[in-house]
């Protein structure tokens, strides 16, 4: 079984900058690849961004690049989201996601490659 709480969001405005934790358990984290998903209002969950095993390897969706950074720590079992220059469009429910066996890397942004999530953290971006 494995275990994933994520924490860190809330109420921010434009511009500002946030970091999202998620914190995992109950399984071999340091051997996974890790991803954050986030599922705006009506609509679906979309990738955001991934991290391999090491940290060496990252992969973000285009809307995020240059805004968003993602790592881990896996001696905490730890992995970040940094949000930098908050958009509106940014509110959502941000969920991670631990990776199956394996996941290559072209798969990172694959819902279906993930088999653990989160209950998700609220962040909500006001102008």
């Amino acid at each position: 079984q494995v275990q994933l709480v994520e924490s860190g969001g809330g109420l921010m405005q434009a511009g500002g900058s946030l970091r999202l934790s998620c914190a995992a358990s109950g399984r071999t984290f340091s051997s996974v690849v890790m991803g954050w998903f986030r599922q705006a209002p009506g609509k679906e969950r979309e990738f955001v961004a991934a991290i391999s095993w090491s940290g060496v390897s990252t992969l973000y969706a285009d809307s995020v690049k240059g805004r968003f950074t993602i790592s881990r720590d896996n001696a905490k079992n730890t992995v970040y989201l940094q949000i930098n220059s908050l958009k509106p469009e940014d509110t959502a429910v941000y969920y991670c996601a631990a990776g199956k066996n394996s996941v290559s890397y072209g798969d990172y942004g694959v819902f279906h490659e993930y088999d653990y999530w989160g209950q998700g953290t609220q962040v909500t971006v006001s102008l």
